[in-house]
This record gives structure tokens, sequence and C-alpha cells, in this order.
């Protein structure tokens, strides 16, 4: 598993403490931002809660703090709080490990998850994992936003996405053997600015905003 770049910020979602908000760093130019609430992903409550929880455990995931089902705290998890990654000059990011071969060798970060019922990931009856595709979505819209390098091979026009236009929609899949279908339903990000990208993701217990910006 590739190595998160992440830096914990004030009201962490898991209880950590730091020293500033990325979304409000002096030292920084914001090229994009986006938000979505986290309360309109389904219009079944209950089914919306599995959205809800799912998005969150892929941040807990992200952050590095989650690394398996046995370190989930859903009362943790559901609190406000902040994460953020940094991208440095050509390198990638990647939903979960399983790459293109154009982006073989080049992935630095991913959630360093795979979206199943083994890690945690809950089930509306249907899918395991669902919301996960909402949560990449914002984040593409937001990478295309700011210029970067974006490729997502997949769209999700099977289901909409509340808040995302359409053309941000992308498909997250992850399977154990099957790396041509996985591989194929990722989102990739590469930074080619020439300065350190921080994507910066807030969640104020209601919303969850990403903010893409230059380190100066």
């Amino acid at each position: 598993m590739f190595q998160n770049l992440i830096h914990f910020t004030i009201l962490s979602i898991f209880g950590f403490t730091a020293i500033q908000s990325p979304l409000a760093s002096p030292n920084s130019r914001v090229l994009a931002n986006h938000t979505m609430s986290l309360e309109t992903r389904y219009a079944v409550p209950q089914v919306n809660e599995v959205f809800k929880d799912n998005i969150l455990l892929t941040l807990a995931y992200l952050d590095g703090q989650v690394k398996s089902a046995k370190d989930i705290n859903w009362e943790k998890l559901r609190k406000k709080g902040d994460v953020e990654i940094v991208l440095k000059k050509g390198e990638v990011f990647a939903f979960h490990e399983d790459a293109l071969p154009d982006y073989s060798g080049k992935v630095a970060v991913t959630t360093g998850a795979h979206f199943n019922s083994g890690e945690g990931f809950k089930s509306d009856g249907w899918l395991v994992g669902d919301g996960v595709c909402h949560f990449a979505s914002l984040l593409y819209w937001v990478a295309k936003d700011a210029g970067l390098e974006t490729k997502a091979p997949t769209n999700h026009n099977f289901a909409n996405i509340p808040e995302v236009p359409k053309e941000y929609g992308v498909s997250i899949y992850y399977m154990p053997g099957q790396k041509n279908t996985s591989e194929n339903q990722n989102l990739y990000i590469k930074n080619t600015k020439d300065k350190d990208i921080r994507f910066a993701f807030e969640y104020d217990g209601v919303n969850l905003k990403i903010n893409a910006s230059e380190i100066n």
C-alpha cells in the first residue's frame, strides 16, 4: 500500500489536533473547491446513512487512522473535522491501487481502501460501499476545475449523484483478481503544476467540502 501524505487539522474527524486548518492556510492559493451535503445522498433516510458512513469511512482510510475494520469507531468518524493530502510535482493520486499502465510507478497516494464489508464498509441491501462513488465524483470535479491532469475511465451515468454534474460522475470498483475491471473503475489525479498541490477535505457535520490549493 502506498504511503498517504496526511496532515491533521483542527477538529480532526479522528480526534487529533493540529496547528491550523488547511482551508485557511496563508501560504497557499486556492485553485478550486466544491461542496456536497452528506444528508442528500439518497432519498430514503436509512439508505442515505449508509452512503454517508461509507464516505466518512473512506476519509478515515485516506487519513490512515483506519487501516482495517477493527480500527473503526463510528462515533469518532461522524464528528466534524478536516483531513488533507499533498501531491508533489509529478505525483499521482489513485482512488485505489489497481492503476492503469500509464500510471504505473507514479501513484504516491491512494485512499488505502477497497470498499468491501471486510473493511467495514456498509451495504444498503444492494451494494457494499455505496457512497464511495459520490466522494470520488466530488474530488474529480474539484481536480478538473483546478486544472490538474485527471482521468476517470468509467462514468457514473447509470445512477444520479446529487449536487455533482453528470459529467463528473466517477464509477469506483475494486475486486482482487479483476485488475482490468478495477483499474478502469478508478480515479487518477496527477499534479502537473510546478508547485505542490494540497487537497483539503472539510466535514462540518453536514457538508463535505473539498478544496484544492497550490502551496507557495
